[in-house]
């Protein structure tokens, strides 16, 4: 299409729709400057495109932990890379758009809603027209760089979703195992049956949260100890024998009265500990799921539709109550495939 305005026919309503002599810009006259302008934008593209790898770099080689100048050096790393790249992808489009795509003033009379078939024609060689326009056919090397950019651009969001959290099926296992024992998750202090009461609830945790190194240093730190806390976490209640009714299997489970409970609800796996002594029922504050903890946690009430996951307790040589196994059950918030996995679970067990 020339740069030229197009002669308007008698039949048009406007004559001269007053637009200004087309200025011509340095990219239009001189090739060698088109040149140099399509290199730029191409270099601000595979910077983009550098920048996100240094995204997945930053993901993988930081510490959660670790700070820069008070802030969390990750967080900075990523905003700095993905921030900075998304920019230049955006400078670097508008640029091309600006100084090397098609330039010409162009006049468009309004025309009736229901178009004929000579104007689609027209409109479809119009946008094939401006596609020609664009470069984006005759400058490979601005064409290449883009998709480069934006192919990286993917692996940001890639190893964003391992962020999301641990999927259901991370969660199979958690770090109990038999000897560990039970400690108040208050105090961090190991848990004797003497220490509790009928109608006692104790929130606890697995000793290992607390455990320290031959420096003093804790074993569990970080991100890997919230981890650990947030599907190890139980608590303890005691009742009257008489008043539980375990299950085949389970008769051996508690230690005079004292039952453990994982402490992840089965619904969409919220903390509980709303405890009822009378009842024996525990409530789950975010959506009133309600479990029998005298009847192997069952479900009474509300939408879960899985019994607690309950911890084989036992008694140590000094006393202590500890772990006899981990959870034979999976500790999940339920998902549509929970039922199947549990019962390959219950078969191998």
């Amino acid at each position: 299409m020339s740069d030229e305005l197009q002669p308007v026919p008698e039949s048009e309503p406007i004559r001269d729709p007053g637009l200004p002599e087309h200025q011509y810009r340095p990219q239009d006259v001189d090739e060698s400057q088109a040149r140099r302008t399509e290199r730029q934008i191409s270099l601000m593209f595979l910077t983009a495109a550098a920048l996100f790898v240094a995204f997945v770099v930053a993901y993988l080689a930081i510490d959660a932990d670790q700070t820069f100048l008070g802030w969390s050096a990750q967080n900075f790393a990523f905003g700095m890379s993905l921030g900075v790249g998304m920019l230049l992808i955006g400078v670097g489009i508008i640029q091309w758009a600006k100084k090397l795509m098609g330039d010409h003033e162009m006049i468009e009379m309004r025309h009736p809603s229901a178009s004929s078939e000579e104007d689609r024609v027209a409109v479809m060689k119009d946008i094939n027209a401006g596609i020609e326009e664009s470069g984006f056919g005759r400058r490979p090397m601005i064409r290449r760089s883009l998709f480069a950019a934006m192919g990286m651009l993917g692996l940001p969001a890639i190893v964003l979703l391992r962020d999301l959290g641990p999927t259901p099926h991370s969660q199979r296992v958690t770090v109990w195992k038999k000897g560990m024992r039970l400690v108040n998750d208050v105090t961090g202090t190991p848990i004797k049956p003497s220490d509790m009461q009928v109608g006692q609830l104790v929130n606890g945790q697995p000793a290992i949260v607390y455990e320290t190194d031959a420096d003093g240093e804790p074993v569990l730190h970080g991100t890997e100890l919230l981890q650990v806390k947030s599907k190890a976490s139980i608590i303890v209640v005691r009742m009257r024998p008489e008043d539980i009714t375990a299950s085949k299997g389970r008769e051996n489970w508690g230690v005079d009265g004292i039952l453990c409970y994982s402490k992840i609800c089965t619904h969409v796996g919220c903390p509980i500990s709303l405890w009822e002594q009378q009842t024996h029922h525990l409530l789950c504050p975010c959506h009133q799921s309600t479990f029998d903890q005298g009847d192997n946690g069952k479900v009474i009430f509300g939408p879960a539709d899985r019994a607690l996951p309950q911890l084989p307790l036992g008694v140590d040589e000094e006393g202590y109550l500890i772990a006899m196994s981990d959870f034979p059950e999976i500790v999940a918030p339920s998902y549509p495939e929970l039922a199947r996995d549990q019962k390959k679970l219950d078969n191998k067990s």
